[in-house]
């Protein structure tokens, strides 16, 4: 807290959302299949972005309520991992390190 003020930049799981969605962009951002990096870049940036929105609208049970759009982005995030890892662009000891993030 500063000035009495809660930020959602303390909170460690936004934080380590934020730490992996950057983790994510910079192992494909060289990626050819545009649409592919576009769509796991923008489910990694959806979790640390509705813990955001969230945690600002200062209110309990939307704040619930973004939390389980974050959830919601994991399950698609960890999809696409997946399919990354099966198809070759993201190796599988590599891949398995993001997942249990």
């Amino acid at each position: 807290m500063k000035d009495g003020i809660a930020k959602f930049e303390n909170l460690n799981v936004w934080q380590e959302s934020f730490n992996l969605s950057v983790e994510i962009y910079k192992l494909i951002k060289d990626c050819s299949d545009y649409g592919l990096k576009d769509q796991i870049v923008r489910s990694s940036l959806s979790v640390p972005s509705n813990i955001a929105e969230g945690h600002d609208r200062n209110n309990d049970k939307e704040f619930v309520r973004f939390l389980n759009y974050s959830k919601a982005s994991c399950g698609e995030l960890r999809t696409q991992i997946y399919f990354c890892m099966e198809i070759g662009l993201i190796e599988n000891a590599k891949a398995k390190e993001l997942i249990d993030k």
